[in-house]
């Protein structure tokens, strides 16, 4: 018969031996063993201890208490199983035998042949060792394990584990001897539990079995440390202009809310890169401040200006990032990016998640403040652009401050009812010099470059603003806008399923204007007679009606089918001053499925469309019972009355070329499949209304083909019509594509290319050339422009891996595109090694390898 004891006892013989062996458990304080079996007295913090084991042995003569056969003893959430437990009350020491197991809350489990301790727990020692303990590391679970023949518990602090292995590898199990992915085998592991590290003596790295690298001795802290003083992982630095060199940072933790990070880098050319980060979590949110600095032993490394710094000898940069939560509805932040000059965060590879580095690179300064609510959103911001390219200039860059959004919806008042919906916004910006571009007569579709306002042969000649050759991107001065729309609509919907929802809204608008006039660069800007200085006004109100009227068929097995046609009318007056206020958030003007039934079809609140407009279309979708979907979209938009807002372009051309300037728009249309929810095709595209030729196409397919086939595959394929009056004088194609393939559940192998159809190539190689030739004859530039439309791999990224729950190892090879000085494409390739060990760290290698680089503010190599 299997006994049972319910007995309280000071201290529990599980928590003791858990704290024993420096797992997650308190350390012992209170004399305690199983001699006090036949008390009563309650235990730690008023818990039981409950022994169960096939018998229960009292050994009078030699005076031991045994406890034989499948013994178990829980305390609270531990539990120590063995074969046989022994407490002798003359040596005052308790011995557990045969197949011993601890588990303690956390999880953590310690299995041994042998325990045997004190009665205080202080010393003792294990034979046969094995600790396994789960840890949360980045979001994932990870177990990790130590195996000794012989541990040993030091001065009730310490224990020492003779040698042992450690690895967070989980063992094979068709083959439990064969040696993990990883492991370190060292001649003495010391947990130290009050410091909480592991330091390793004569400690040897192997992977797979095979002994890669020596250490005499490292010290790491222990799973349960998330945040410890010590070295990080070494980060290795190659460049031409910088040298070779290897930074290494060093973590110092402060307290428990805020840490130092020092980083200096050491490069053979340029001296010590010193950087430092601060970082702060408070009760409401946290915050950080970065700072990095050199001062250049070599800086004619680098170009000289207006290309690059080599007249500087001390580069610098400023980075910070906050996030607070004042309350459950308001919370701000901030991004700040400041730099000593343009290239210095390319140049010396530091990263940062606010800096685009596609094609135009800048850092983007942003604060503000967002309040939400149940049915309102409200938003301020402030912007700063800092320019990080060589053919980019500061002074045409606007500093936006404020930019404030504010959207209440509500209920509309009885009998009336529907949803009233009152927006607005408040802009203000400034720039010093206006940014302005030639309309191209041959040449790039992609780039638009201009050094200190001065375009290049790409574009016409643009020193006086002539409507059919300049475009205004951006006006000099200051620009501020206050705006307000409040909105009403409500559907209704008759016996026979017709869907009339009409609507009202009433936009206002108040503009201050005051244009740059000073230097040579804005002689542009004083021919542009027509731009309102000062205060001016804009209102727009519009009535309309949206009518739907959908048909549905179900068929059973073949699916329900919805044939929709939709039609909408808007009237309201002709929209007034065009071209002749600023437009700086209104150019991104898209015409297709998405945007054939938008009240107003502009991007932003510097345009405002007007007229009489009908916008007609039917859709026809399938949903069948397998989860089988289709949908097909077919529309027009047609101009009534009043002055059509897309036929006369503003200082940006924005409406022309967009397929809404004629009275009859272009049709749109869009056909979207998905088969099931692994597998989803969409296509749209806008077709001339004259002829049907295609004017704007975009086709993409993405597919997971698991668990038949282990890929995940994605491509899309874009191409745009010539744009002249806004500055595409070619057709813009392309195709981008990417896989993941893998192998076996742990080995993948991953790829992805961005394909131009239409690259337009230069004649001149560098920017250099073209500045010298500007400076030869700055206004009679010819263009220089050859062998149109070939294909060019603009990306391409191929790679692969292995990993698993301890390892990851990816190689990856990189071909990225680079804007250069004045916007020629360079293709940058990179060779990329990532290992991480889990719970050790993680290590990258990055090596270049193109034959030729040109970088911003570097000087070429060949």
């Amino acid at each position: 018969m299997r006994k049972v004891a319910d007995i309280a006892i000071t201290v529990s013989m599980a928590a003791l031996l858990t704290a024993a062996f420096g797992l997650a458990a308190p350390r012992a304080h209170a004399q305690a063993g199983l001699e006090k079996l036949a008390g009563s007295k309650a235990g730690e913090k008023g818990q039981r201890l409950l022994v169960e084991a096939d018998e229960l042995i009292y050994d009078n003569d030699r005076n031991t208490v045994t406890a034989r056969g499948n013994a178990e003893l829980h305390y609270g959430a531990r539990t120590l199983q063995a074969d046989r437990v022994r407490y002798d009350r003359g040596t005052s020491r308790v011995f557990a035998e045969g197949n011993v197991r601890l588990t303690d809350e956390t999880g953590a489990l310690v299995t041994g042949e042998r325990m045997e301790l004190t009665d205080d727990f202080k010393n003792g020692f294990v034979d046969a060792l094995r600790i396994q303990q789960t840890v949360q590391l980045k979001g994932e679970t990870v177990r990790t394990r130590i195996s000794a023949p012989r541990a040993e518990r030091v001065a009730g602090e310490q224990s020492s584990f003779d040698y042992a292995t450690y690895t967070a590898c989980e063992p094979c199990k068709d083959h439990p001897e064969t040696p993990p992915l990883w492991q370190i085998k060292a001649a003495k592991i010391i947990h130290n539990n009050e410091t909480h590290t592991i330091s390793y003596e004569d400690s040897t790295l192997e992977l797979g079995g095979i002994p890669v690298a020596y250490l005499p001795y490292f010290e790491s802290a222990d799973p349960t440390v998330k945040r410890k003083t010590g070295f990080l992982t070494p980060r290795f630095i190659t460049s031409t202009a910088i040298g070779t060199g290897v930074a290494t940072p060093f973590f110092i933790n402060l307290d428990p809310s805020y840490d130092l990070t020092l980083s200096p880098a050491f490069v053979s050319r340029q001296g010590v890169l010193g950087q430092a980060e601060f970082r702060q979590r408070l009760d409401t949110g946290s915050y950080n401040l970065r700072l990095s600095g050199i001062f250049q032993t070599t800086p004619s490394a680098f170009l000289p200006g207006p290309l690059g710094a080599a007249d500087r000898e001390f580069r610098g940069s400023v980075e910070s990032r906050g996030r607070f939560f004042i309350n459950e509805h308001w919370r701000t932040g901030w991004d700040l990016v400041g730099v000593t000059d343009k290239w210095f965060l390319d140049n010396y590879r530091i990263r940062n998640q606010n800096i685009t580095t596609d094609y135009f690179r800048e850092a983007v300064s942003t604060a503000y403040l967002i309040g939400q609510g149940d049915r309102s959103w409200f938003e301020a911001r402030g912007y700063y652009f800092k320019a990080l390219s060589s053919f980019d200039w500061q002074k045409e860059q606007p500093v936006v401050l404020p930019v404030i959004d504010y959207d209440k919806r509500i209920d509309g008042p009885q009998p009336i009812g529907g949803e009233v919906r009152f927006e607005a916004n408040v802009t203000s910006l400034s720039r010093e010099a206006t940014d302005f571009q030639g309309i191209p007569r041959t040449g790039s579709y992609l780039f638009a470059p201009s050094y200190n306002g001065i375009s290049y042969p790409l574009y016409e000649t643009c020193t006086t603003f002539v409507r059919d050759r300049c475009i205004v991107r951006g006006l000099g001065g200051v620009d501020t806008r206050l705006s307000a729309q409040v909105s009403w609509r409500r559907s209704f919907i008759d016996d026979f399923g017709q869907v009339f929802t009409p609507f009202t809204y009433l936009r206002t608008d108040a503009f201050f204007v005051n244009p740059s006039r000073s230097g040579f660069q804005n002689a542009l800007v004083n021919n542009i007679t027509t731009v309102d200085d000062g205060f001016s006004g804009r209102v727009m109100p519009a009535v309309g009606l949206d009518y739907r009227y959908p048909f549905v068929a179900d068929f059973g097995a073949l699916g329900v089918h919805t044939l929709e046609p939709i039609a909408q009318v808007i009237a309201r007056p002709s929209e007034t001053r065009i071209g002749r206020l600023p437009n700086e958030d209104a150019q991104s003007l898209v015409f297709d499925d998405t945007s054939l039934f938008e009240w107003d079809k502009f991007s932003g609140y510097d345009r405002v469309e007007g007229g009489v407009r009908t916008n007609l279309g039917a859709q026809y979708s399938v949903v069948t019972p397998t989860g089988w979907y289709a949908n097909l979209m077919f529309g027009e938009s047609i101009q009534i009355a009043g002055v059509n807002s897309f036929r006369r372009g503003d200082l940006a051309n924005v409406g022309l070329d967009s397929g809404l300037e004629n009275r009859r728009s272009d049709f749109v249309g869009r056909f979207q499949l998905s088969p099931n929810q692994n597998i989803s095709f969409i296509s749209r595209a806008r077709f001339d209304q004259r002829d049907f030729a295609v004017n704007r196409f975009e086709t993409g397919v993405t597919a997971r083909f698991s668990p038949f086939l282990p890929l995940e595959t994605s491509l899309f394929y874009s191409y745009y019509e010539a744009q002249p009056a806004l500055g595409f004088a070619h057709r813009r194609e392309g195709l981008t594509a990417s896989a993941t393939y893998r192998i076996t559940p742990n080995w993948f192998v991953t790829g992805s290319a961005l394909v131009d159809f239409t690259r337009y190539l230069d004649n001149r190689d560098t920017f250099t050339d073209l500045y010298t030739a500007y400076l030869a004859n700055p206004v009679g530039l010819a263009p220089v422009y050859s062998n149109p439309g070939l294909t060019y791999l603009s990306g391409l990224s191929l790679g692969g891996g292995y990993q698993d729950e301890c390892t990851t190892v990816s190689l990856n090879y990189i071909v990225s595109p680079i804007a250069t000085a004045i916007g020629v494409r360079e293709r940058n390739q990179t060779v990329l090694l990532r290992l991480e060990l889990k719970t050790l760290g993680e290590a990258d290698l990055r090596q270049n390898v193109s034959s030729s680089m040109t970088a911003d503010g570097i000087a070429t190599v060949r």
